[in-house]
């Protein structure tokens, strides 16, 4: 039986069930729902990229992940000319890239607009929307080579009104970055899915949410879309913890 290949132009009418040796670039890869993503595609059959601040926590998921299926890269999200090289040096190792998972992201202090640390707004604005844009502007050329796809970490909190929270402005924003790319790369045959997940169980939070989903509850979603055939495009998937029991 025919499986797709790795060409640009595949079957149109096959599903990729399997990586087949694509390439999949991650941001925020070093833990959570990055982490649990790069398992989950390796595991598919899929090469992965690891773009992190944290070179040792991307070395031990490469040395976990095998060194001929994970490529580690030191990035600072905030900084587009070293989201440039980090694309150049996957492109330089892989041959291409097929998929990003634009992932990187931040919360800030409680307080809402009356108290909380301005600080903590700016760092969200440069990683949450500024980290995630520049993702897009340097991946895009690669993914278009590749009629590719584009997968974000949007956030339920970016389709609901929550109080005092700017961690959710950034997250609206971020959807209207995807929404605003699927129209630009309409008629390319490049993907945009945003994945938009409820609480999840990571370290991103100081006390443990113990009801809330696991990284690789989330990791699954992301492996959907992208097992979809090129013939399916999943805008969103919107994945929420099951409320608990009633005692």
């Amino acid at each position: 039986m025919a499986t797709p290949s790795h060409t640009a132009g595949a079957d149109a009418t096959t599903a990729p069930e399997a990586g087949n040796g694509r390439v999949l670039l991650i941001t925020g890869a070093s833990s959570g729902i990055g982490a649990a993503t790069a398992r989950a595609a390796v595991a598919a059959g899929w090469r992965v990229a690891l773009a992190a601040r944290r070179r040792d926590k991307l070395d031990a998921l490469v040395a976990e992940l095998g060194a001929d299926r994970a490529l580690a890269v030191a990035v600072d999200v905030t900084d587009l000319d070293d989201q440039t090289r980090m694309v150049e040096t996957v492109v330089a190792h892989f041959g291409a890239i097929d998929a990003v998972f634009a992932n990187a992201g931040t919360g800030g202090g409680p307080g809402g607009f009356a108290a909380a640390p301005v600080d903590g707004w700016r760092r969200m604005v440069d990683v949450n929307i500024l980290g995630c844009a520049y993702t897009l502007r340097a991946c895009l050329p690669a993914i278009k080579e590749r009629r590719g796809h584009v997968l974000i970490t949007g956030s339920v909190a970016g389709r609901r009104t929550i109080a005092g929270s700017f961690y959710a402005a950034t997250k609206w924003a971020v959807s209207a970055i995807g929404y605003g790319l699927r129209e630009e790369v309409r008629g390319t045959g490049v993907r945009v899915t945003l994945i938009e997940p409820g609480v999840v169980d990571t370290a991103f939070f100081d006390e443990p949410k113990p009801d809330g989903l696991r990284p690789e509850d989330v990791a699954r979603s992301v492996l959907y879309a992208l097992s979809q055939p090129a013939t399916v495009d999943v805008h969103e998937v919107m994945v929420l913890p099951t409320p608990p029991r009633d005692a």
